[in-house]
C-alpha cells in the first residue's frame, strides 16, 4: 500500500513510519523541517514538507496514497501557522489562552479530516486518526465500542471523532486508534511522562493527588506503531481500536516510580495543588481513565510484546543520569 503519514518526525509517528516500512508498504512522511525531512529521506520515506493548516497540500498526497495515517495535533503553541497564532494570543482574555490554543488545533483537525475525506471518499481509501483516551467517560472501564464523551476532560477533540465515523458512510474505511496519556519509550521528549517528571523535579517530590488511585493506561510507542499498522490495513470502516498495553496504572505508582527513580521523596496533595504541581496537567493528573483494549486483541490479534511502564522508567533513558535511592 502507498501510505501517507503526518507527524511523520514525531515520537509517535516515526515509530508508524518505520513499522509500514518493515511492513512493505510504500510511505510518505509530512514534516515540518529540512532535518526531519532529511532523516525520514535516509530511512528511506518520501519526505513531504508542509504544516496540516495546508489542507491542499494534504488533498494532494492524499490523492496518491492507498491509506492515510493522521498523527500529527498541536500538542505545542509553535506548532500552529502565524495566523492561528495571534488568533490564540490576541483573541481575548489572556486567562482564555488554553482554551483558544485547544480550539484553534481542534479546529486544524477537522479541516484535515474533511481535507482526507474528500479525496478517499468513494475509493475504499483508509483514514486512520490518533485519539487520546482521555476523550472516554472516565471512572469506569471504558471499551473500543463506547463513543467519546463530549463532557470528558479531553472532550474538546470528540468533535474530531464524530467527524473521522460521518465519513465512514460515504466510501472512506474510517477508523480511530485511541492512545493513553501515557506512550513511552526511549527517546520520548515530549510526551506526559516526561511532563511529569520535570514537575517532580521542579518541585522537590512525586505528587499524587488524595490516595492517587485514579487510574491512567499506558502503551509502549512500538507497541502502539504496531497497531496503526493493523488498522491502516484491516480496520472496517467505523472502527474504534485500543493501543493500550497496561488498562490503568494507578497514578499514585507513576508518582512514586517517578519519585523513586529521580531520588526524590513522593507526596500526597490536595485536588486545590494540583495546578501548583502539574501547571496545565494538573486536571488530567486527577482523572480515572481505565481503558479496556480486549476487544483489540480478539479482533485484529494484536498483543504487547514491548516491556511495560514500570520496567522502562527502571530500565529505559527517562532518568540518564539519575541515581536511584
Amino acid at each position: 500500500m502507498r501510505i501517507f503519514v503526518t507527524g511523520a518526525s514525531g515520537f509517535i509517528g516515526s515509530a508508524v513510519v518505520r513499522e509500514l516500512l518493515e511492513g512493505g508498504h510504500e510511505v510518505a512522511g509530512l514534516v515540518r523541517s529540512k532535518e526531519a525531512a532529511e532523516r525520514l529521506e535516509a530511512a528511506g520515506t518520501r519526505a513531504v514538507r508542509g504544516s496540516i493548516e495546508n489542507t491542499e497540500l494534504l488533498r494532494r498526497e492524499a490523492a496518491q496514497a492507498d491509506a492515510v495515517v493522521h498523527t500529527a495535533f498541536y500538542h505545542k503553541f509553535s506548532h500552529a501557522g502565524l495566523p492561528a497564532k495571534l488568533r490564540i494570543m490576541l483573541g481575548g482574555s489572556p486567562a482564555r489562552t488554553p482554551a483558544r490554543f485547544m480550539a484553534a488545533a481542534v479546529e486544524t483537525e477537522l479541516r484535515a479530516i474533511e481535507a482526507f475525506g474528500a479525496v478517499l471518499s468513494g475509493r475504499s481509501g483508509a483514514l486512520v486518526i490518533a485519539m487520546p483516551t482521555m476523550t472516554l467517560t472516565p471512572g469506569r472501564l471504558a471499551a473500543e465500542d463506547d463513543r467519546g464523551d463530549a463532557s470528558s476532560i479531553g472532550g474538546g477533540r470528540v468533535a474530531s471523532e464524530n467527524a473521522l465515523l460521518a465519513l465512514a458512510g460515504s466510501g472512506v474505511r474510517a477508523s480511530l486508534v485511541r492512545l493513553p496519556p501515557i506512550v513511552y519509550g526511549t527517546g520520548d521528549r515530549g510526551g506526559l511522562l516526561p511532563s511529569l517528571i520535570r514537575s517532580a523535579r521542579s518541585k522537590g517530590a512525586g505528587a499524587y493527588i488524595g490516595q492517587g488511585a485514579n487510574r491512567w493506561p499506558a502503551v509502549h510507542r512500538l507497541d502502539a506503531a504496531r497497531l496503526f499498522k493493523l488498522a491502516a490495513e484491516q480496520a472496517p470502516a467505523g472502527s474504534r481500536l485500543h493501543a493500550v498495553g497496561e488498562e490503568g496504572v494507578p497514578f499514585r505508582h507513576i508518582a512514586e516510580a517517578i519519585a523513586r527513580q529521580a531520588n526524590l521523596p513522593s507526596k500526597q496533595i490536595h485536588k486545590e495543588e494540583a495546578g501548583s504541581y502539574f501547571g496545565w496537567l494538573g486536571p488530567f493528573a486527577a482523572t480515572d481513565n481505565p481503558v479496556s483494549s480486549t476487544l483489540t486483541r480478539e479482533r485484529y490479534g494484536w498483543s504487547p510484546v514491548e516491556r511495560d511502564l514500570m520496567a522502562e522508567m527502571e530500565h529505559g533513558d527517562y532518568f540518564a543520569g539519575s541515581s536511584p535511592r
